[in-house]
């Protein structure tokens, strides 16, 4: 365990950050020694600035971090997700703040044996940040299905897991509507930047590897989303550590609030995600078999009570749950809304 000095903002705090060991192999020594140069801080925190401060961000001699509740500020959640795709989950702010921050490696290095991002690696936790600080996981979920196919998204890929973490499982190629083409969408947990369709120095999209990106032609690498499969990462290219239980190790953790064994609600449809007007929690809305009627009221209190309502025509559920205490990002939460 080492101690670092980092600036958070204008702040600067003394924290301890634990020695993570890195595994991984190179893909040629030339390539390798070409991608030994360091990304600049200030640089990938360019590709934060739209969503600020809705999202914070600070680093180390080691990390680039970004803080966030992994809620978005730009765009409504939930709408959409049909037939078998809901288990019954529902976005809670998260606290990915502090120690609990995402990670983004300063100085990625190639492997020349990459993992795939497929139905085996990488099915636990988030393989990328993006930049309104929502964190994407692979498409494959733990069972193995593409979940974007399977109807497990909403309309711009997202969806809860089982702490009720909002989350992306695409490329949010949406985010170009409020940032630049010129910057990316994500960062990869592996350190490399994350593009849509277009190249960062102007142009479509030249032709993919087949990890799903290529060097730029500043000699840097970076991965490109599409609409199409593999969607984001193929494979990822940089150096990581896959513990084992398939999750892409350092990250943040979500921390669950209840306590069910929820599983998927055949036949249902999200019709809508609504904050409520305290900005303290939301109303899921959804028909069952095509029956209107059915929602999901909850909120939370600042000692982290987590008040639920469960709803179907003719009956009422209302559950209480001990969590977490809720926490900002810089002093400030801010919702979409409708």
């Amino acid at each position: 365990i080492i101690n670092i000095k980092y600036r958070f903002n204008t702040l600067t705090r003394l924290y301890t950050v634990g020695i993570v060991s890195i595994i991984g192999i190179g893909f040629t020594s030339a390539i390798q020694n070409k991608m030994r140069i360091s990304n600049t801080p200030l640089t990938i925190d360019s590709a934060f600035a739209a969503f600020k401060p809705h999202v914070q961000t600070f680093w180390n001699a080691s990390y680039f971090y970004v803080e966030s509740t992994g809620i978005p500020n730009s765009h409504a959640m939930m709408y959409g997700i049909s037939n078998h795709g809901w288990q019954q989950q529902v976005p809670i702010p998260q606290c990915y703040k502090g120690t609990n921050a995402w990670p983004i490696p300063l100085s990625p290095v190639i492997s020349n044996s990459p993992i795939p991002v497929d139905s085996i690696h990488f099915t636990r936790g988030a393989i990328a940040i993006a930049v309104n600080g929502v964190p994407i996981f692979n498409v494959h979920t733990n069972t193995g299905v593409d979940s974007y196919l399977d109807g497990q998204l909403d309309q711009f890929g997202g969806h809860c897991g089982r702490a009720d973490d909002y989350h992306y499982h695409i490329a949010p190629l949406h985010l170009y509507s409020i940032t630049s083409a010129s910057l990316p969408i994500a960062y990869a947990l592996d350190g490399f930047a994350i593009y849509g369709s277009s190249e960062p120095e102007g142009g479509p999209m030249l032709s993919l590897d087949a990890n799903h990106g290529h060097f730029g032609t500043n000699g840097t690498y970076h991965y490109h989303g599409t609409q199409n499969a593999p969607y984001m990462i193929a494979k990822m290219v940089g150096k990581v550590t896959e513990d084992a239980t398939h999750q892409l190790i350092p990250q943040a953790a979500a921390s669950p609030v209840r306590t069910e064994n929820w599983t998927p609600l055949n036949g249902a449809l999200i019709t809508s995600c609504t904050p409520n007007p305290n900005a303290n929690g939301y109303n899921v809305s959804y028909q069952l078999n095509g029956i209107a009627g059915f929602a999901t009221t909850y909120s939370w209190s600042v000692n982290g009570v987590y008040s639920f309502t469960y709803s179907s025509p003719g009956s009422t559920l209302v559950k209480t749950y001990n969590g977490f205490i809720p926490c900002s990002i810089n002093n400030n939460i801010s919702f979409f809304t409708l």
